[in-house]
């Protein structure tokens, strides 16, 4: 047995050196892990150190071998080493001086390196996770943030929109309280107007809550909402007069200013827990929008009062202004009508009474062919005073002043009388054919309907150039009297316009563009309605229904 046979059963591997650097031992350890190993230069090259020499121009000075068998005490390092495959191992290196001998052991303690260096890099990877992780958790308070943000932007957006695309208050109110109650979860939420001494009352609503309904609130809320401070306590009632919840809520109180006077509340109700520090901003941005919106909802509301009475005014003064037209041409038609009347009847008299006696004179006359001629002559001139004492009296009955009260009238006489008094206007070229229904007598104005028969049917006579006819169907239906008046005449270009007061078709002088308009207001005064059909040079027809029972 060698001297240093007792070194093969150590664990570690160990060689021994003399002090001319000759390898004098391996052990079997050593020789199993530097399988490899030719001579002991070659062995010294591959393995390193971190021992650096400062000055040196010798590469063997870096070897761990060479400063291992020139140290004159023991030696100590720790070296890496690379086999064939170039795979690293370590060791502790520990020389110990023998004599002249230098035994060198290698302790492997490569297992152990990598566990320090995967503790390393685990603590490397852990603290890059512990970075991740607050990365994360501010990325999170970031989104979230962003998410509240968005929300709100989104909020003021909708109820921008929705204040552009409305002036209804009610519309505006309804749909903001529905946006703030999803962003709050609210499961009730109304807008209260303020009316006097700290109470409000409940206008618009948003889930189950009574409208129309006077509400107050405590001194502390009061003082909140004057100073105009949005509150958001937990509560177990809404305000003073209500009903307890049956579980603890979270009230939101939005105070709705405009300038420095208070229009308003916006009351939430929600379970969700609520904090304003994130929708403060929003919410008085919200009050802002909607304090201007319910302002400008107001005024233009105001406004088109405004205009509807001022437009309801005008048309009174229209009609009241054809009224007065009408009475005033009415009441100087029958003055002059009921003058003409007397004129008329006295001559008219005068000669009725000599015609009787001319009459009875040719009857003591022998017969013969003068007597003859004067008889004739007799029965044309009775014929004649016939004629105009009908044509007095359709005179006198169609301005009828003293007929103010509703009467019952026969509708086709009315007709008849007032184409006696048009027959000037249809005598020898216009045919008038009369299809008469059979009518109750009518509760009308009957000197009103003249106007309008009459106005209609001069206008007809005149649409009329030459030759031509003119329809006349009246009948009774469903409790409704219709009269329909027809020609073949030349049609109406702007048959909207005919009702309207001073539009005219005729020429300047002849028509005053007032007739129509009158027969409309007259056919309104009787409930009823006017209408009118035409074609160009075809023709037009009025259809009058009055209803009568």
């Amino acid at each position: 047995m060698g001297k240093f046979d007792l070194f093969n059963k150590f664990n570690s591997a160990v060689i021994v050196l003399n002090d001319n650097s000759e390898t004098v031992f391996r052990n079997y350890v050593f020789r199993r892990i530097f399988a490899d190993f030719e001579n002991i230069k070659k062995f010294s090259h591959k393995l390193n150190y971190n021992v650096c020499a400062l000055v040196s121009n010798d590469v063997s000075v870096h070897s761990p071998i060479t400063q291992a068998v020139l140290s004159k005490e023991d030696f100590s390092a720790h070296v890496s080493y690379q086999n064939a495959n170039n795979e690293y191992f370590f060791y502790d290196l520990n020389a110990v001086k023998k004599n002249k001998y230098t035994i060198i052991f290698f302790t492997d303690v490569t297992a152990k390196i990598n566990l320090e260096n995967s503790m390393l890099r685990n603590q490397s990877y852990q603290k890059k996770i512990s970075l991740l992780e607050d990365e994360n958790k501010n990325l999170a308070k970031v989104k979230l943030q962003a998410q509240s943000q968005a929300m709100k932007l989104l909020l003021l957006n909708n109820i921008s929109n929705i204040i552009r695309e409305s002036i209804d208050k009610s519309v505006i109110l309804k749909s903001a309280l529905s946006e703030i109650a999803q962003i709050f979860g609210a499961f009730r939420a109304y807008y209260a107007s303020s009316i006097q001494n700290n109470r409000f009352l409940i206008q618009e609503t948003f889930g189950k809550c009574e409208a129309n309904k006077e509400i107050s609130f405590d001194t502390d809320i009061n003082t909140m909402i004057e100073a105009g401070k949005t509150t958001c306590l937990t509560c177990i009632k809404e305000y003073k007069e209500a009903k307890p919840f049956r579980e603890i809520v979270q009230r939101i109180i939005l105070p709705v200013y405009h300038l420095n006077r208070l229009l308003g509340i916006i009351v939430l109700s929600t379970k969700q827990k609520t904090k304003l520090d994130d929708t403060l901003e929003v919410l008085e941005g919200v009050s802002s929008q909607l304090g201007n919106a319910i302002v400008q909802a107001d005024l233009y509301k105001k406004n088109a009062q405004m205009v509807k009475d001022l437009t309801n005014a005008l048309e009174e003064l229209k009609d009241t202004q054809l009224k007065l037209i009408n009475s005033e041409k009415m009441a100087s038609l029958g003055q002059l009508v009921a003058g003409v009347a007397h004129e008329i009847n006295t001559p008219v008299a005068s000669i009725k009474s000599n015609n009787e006696i001319v009459k009875k004179l040719i009857s003591l006359m022998p017969e013969g062919e003068t007597t003859d001629l004067l008889r004739e002559v007799n029965d044309i001139d009775t014929e004649a005073i016939s004629r105009i004492n009908r044509l007095v009296v359709s005179l006198r009955k169609f301005v009828r002043l003293d007929e103010a009260e509703l009467q019952e009238a026969d509708i086709n006489k009315e007709i008849d009388i007032t184409l006696d008094l048009i027959r000037h206007e249809t005598k020898n070229r216009i045919e008038i054919i009369k299809n008469y229904g059979k009518l109750p007598p009518v509760k009308c104005y009957p000197n009103m309907l003249n106007q309008v028969f009459m106005n209609i049917l001069v206008n007809a006579a005149h649409a009329i150039k030459g030759e031509g006819k003119i329809f006349i169907d009246t009948k009774y239906k469903n409790n409704n009297l219709i009269v329909k008046i027809k020609d073949n005449g030349c049609g109406i270009k702007e048959p909207e316009k005919i009702f309207f007061a001073g539009y005219t078709t005729k020429s300047s002088g002849v028509g005053t563009g007032l007739g129509l308009a009158i027969a409309q207001k007259i056919v309104e005064k009787h409930q009823g309605k006017i209408d009118v059909k035409t074609k160009l040079n075809k023709g037009s027809e009025f259809c009058i229904t009055i209803p009568s029972k």
